[in-house]
């Protein structure tokens, strides 16, 4: 993937992983199958039998974990609804970085305040993330999903949703059952299986869900410890950086050059760039200028812990919120600049006519997808550039004409 960007642990790659929760779930229709608990189904969970015995798991745990399973056709349904509707990212944080959001975050992190100090000493994680974190994804535990993560994962599985994926994540969750790490019973979750209040999918939770007090027994569906600390544990094993933002907003001086649009600190400092909170810029590191709706909206640097925060979820709205609510937790006020009235940005469809024109022009080189992310506001930026628009990195309709008119 052609991006100007040079971080240690490139951003695009750290973001190619799989994600902790099951929410970036794909959107392609799956195939139709039953509306009842069939022979085909009971014949596939059979098929289950070998890998996980394989795996570990005992033919009690898995006669068990499948009694009284069938079929679930509301989740079937929810795989061929996902892209319906897009929300603008202000309205995304105005939700999810709300004032009720941040009272509760606060008081929770008082709350918990011993625990966090010694997962903070251990991991090397701010606890203002890990509290934003609890909240973005399960409402600070008050949102773990009531749907049964087995029948869950065996309808993804059984309809081949995401190809192997779902099979993996069923065998994964069976064997957490025979480790005793929480009942049957308890075992909910979201539709697309991610668990308890750190909404991790089975193979997270085999990856990184840690015990606080160091038993064997991970609870991230009950005990906040464990949530917090299996949080910690996530961000610190895919790369996060000690005492380094994952964002924040900045103040451009008139005249700005958008050029180069990632520098180190002291590059950003000599250009101009100050933080409209009065605090100094990071001392040492680069960060990434984001626009999230262009130029005429609020700007901020994005750091590599940015792109850690998009394994968790690979939306840039999530990993913005993310770092904004754990800075509100802190005591910070919220964005300082507005939101332009009208934004001129393009929907899934436009943006993946603009990615195939920019492939032509040798600009873009990477999934046609119409998503909106760092390769394609790199591609963005230079076709701006190229035509003399501002390089924000946010596709417009404007850029869009301009592509539909430009020579190949």
């Amino acid at each position: 993937m052609a991006l100007a960007l040079s971080f240690a642990n490139p951003p695009w790659q750290a973001c190619a992983k799989p994600t902790a929760t099951a929410r970036s779930a794909e959107t392609a229709p799956a195939t139709p199958a039953p509306t009842t608990r069939s022979t085909s189904f009971a014949a596939f969970v059979e098929t289950l039998w070998p890998e996980a015995k394989a795996a570990g798991v005992s033919r009690e745990t898995f006669d068990a974990a499948f009694a009284g399973v069938q079929l679930d056709q509301a989740i079937l349904e929810r795989t061929r609804k996902q892209a319906e509707f897009e929300r603008t990212i202000r309205d995304y944080l105005a939700s999810a970085v709300s004032e009720r959001q941040v009272q509760e975050g606060r008081a929770l992190a008082a709350r918990w305040r011993d625990a966090l100090d010694l997962i903070e000493h251990r991991f090397g994680v701010d606890r203002h993330i890990l509290v934003a974190l609890w909240g973005l994804e399960s409402n600070f535990g008050a949102g773990v999903g009531g749907k049964d993560v087995i029948a869950s994962l065996a309808s993804l599985a059984f309809i081949d949703f995401r190809g192997g994926l779902f099979r993996d994540e069923l065998i994964d969750a069976l064997v957490i059952l025979e480790e005793g790490h929480v009942a049957r019973a308890a075992m909910k979750g979201s539709w697309a299986g991610a668990m308890g209040q750190a909404q991790f999918l089975p193979s997270s939770f085999m990856k990184y869900a840690t015990a606080f007090d160091g038993g064997t027994r991970k609870d991230i569906w009950t005990d906040p410890q464990d949530v917090l600390a299996s949080i910690a544990n996530f961000l610190k094993m895919n790369g996060w950086r000690t005492n380094l933002p994952s964002s924040f907003e900045i103040t451009l001086p008139p005249s700005f050059s958008y050029l180069p649009a990632q520098a180190s600190f002291a590059e950003w400092k000599s250009r101009g760039v100050s933080r409209p909170d009065g605090e100094a810029l990071p001392s040492a590191g680069e960060a990434l200028l984001f626009f999230p709706v262009g130029s005429r909206g609020p700007a901020f640097l994005i750091t590599e812990n940015f792109f850690v925060l998009k394994n968790y979820n690979t939306s840039d709205s999530y990993a913005l919120a993310a770092g904004l609510l754990a800075e509100r937790i802190r005591g910070a006020r919220g964005i300082h600049a507005s939101w332009p009235a009208v934004v001129e940005g393009l929907d899934h469809g436009q943006r993946l006519e603009a990615q195939k024109f920019l492939q032509k022009l040798g600009l873009y080189d990477d999934k046609l997808d119409g998503h909106l992310g760092p390769a394609l506001r790199e591609a963005t930026r230079r076709f701006q550039a190229r035509i003399g628009l501002v390089p924000d990195g946010f596709p417009t309709q404007l850029m869009l004409e301009r592509l539909r008119g430009a020579p190949e």
